[in-house]
């Protein structure tokens, strides 16, 4: 059942802290534990739906090499058990998020449609399905924002979707390469892709997310000294984009960040030292 929650991705779930950060209430206890109960809801509620995307998946998940040793693919885990945590999931989840703060309820059950939608249907349709991923993202940033209660800035938003972009379509350039011989018999939309489509689609998106960042920190951000972190995010989505083209990686981020070191050790710089700046200037 821990497998099937899939606990690594909830790395995805830490962005709802990007808003307790920049906006520089780190060291508020009330802000950062509302921050950790958002966390909370939101990998339950990422958790449910997993479980739902697998529910849904289980046949084309046997053909996946890796997709196959999931507990409901390979039939460790009974579907009957699998639904009923799923309700509990959803159910701590809705109450959770009401009680932090009504809009943020909203957020989640957006969430939850929007994926469930994806999970049944928009999977299927080209550039939506990596639209959608995106969106993901920015939700979460934006349910930060919302928990503790502060303004989320427009180019926030813009450069977390951007960044979404890039993971989703560096993830559908990775499933193009793993099933080049039939991509879409595990994932329908891959049919709709080709390699120097979204390699197209990747470079303009790269180069999109870094300029919109540096315009951010130099001319919008509070505070100028914001953009002594560009080099952070220049060399991770280098990095990304060299275990993307040389390494055959990008299938999965949550798996990148933690396995990847270079990845890895470059996040935590950019955090620390976001955490500096708005500290002490």
């Amino acid at each position: 059942m821990i497998r099937q929650l899939r606990p690594k991705q909830w790395t995805k779930n830490l962005l709802v802290f990007a808003a307790v950060v920049f906006a520089g209430k780190f060291l508020d206890i009330d802000s950062v534990f509302d921050s950790l109960l958002a966390f909370v809801c939101f990998s339950f509620i990422a958790s449910t739906v997993y479980i739902f995307n697998d529910y849904m998946d289980i046949e084309k998940d046997r053909l996946h090499p890796e997709k196959a040793k999931r507990p409901l693919a390979s039939g460790e885990l009974k579907k009957s058990t699998a639904a009923i945590v799923a309700l509990l999931l959803f159910s701590v989840s809705m109450v959770g998020s009401y009680a932090l703060h009504p809009t943020f309820f909203v957020i989640l059950c957006f969430y939850f449609i929007v994926n469930a939608l994806y999970s049944v249907w928009l999977k299927h349709v080209v550039i939506i399905d990596v639209m959608i991923i995106a969106l993901g993202f920015v939700l979460r940033g934006f349910s930060g924002a919302v928990v503790i209660e502060v303004e989320m800035t427009s180019w926030f938003i813009l450069c977390t979707m951007l960044l979404a972009l890039f993971l989703a379509l560096s993830k559908r350039r990775h499933e193009l390469e793993l099933f080049a011989e039939d991509p879409a018999r595990q994932r329908k939309v891959l049919e709709h892709y080709s390699r120097g489509l979204l390699d197209q689609m990747i470079s303009i998106v790269t180069s999109a997310t870094i300029m919109s960042y540096s315009l951010y920190t130099a001319t919008v951000s509070d505070d100028v000294q914001m953009m002594w972190t560009i080099p952070f995010v220049v060399y991770g989505i280098f990095r990304y984009l060299y275990l993307v083209h040389m390494k055959d990686g990008g299938g999965s981020p949550e798996r990148v960040l933690l396995d990847d070191k270079h990845i890895l050790v470059t996040v935590v710089l950019y955090a620390l030292s976001v955490m500096f700046i708005k500290l002490y200037y």
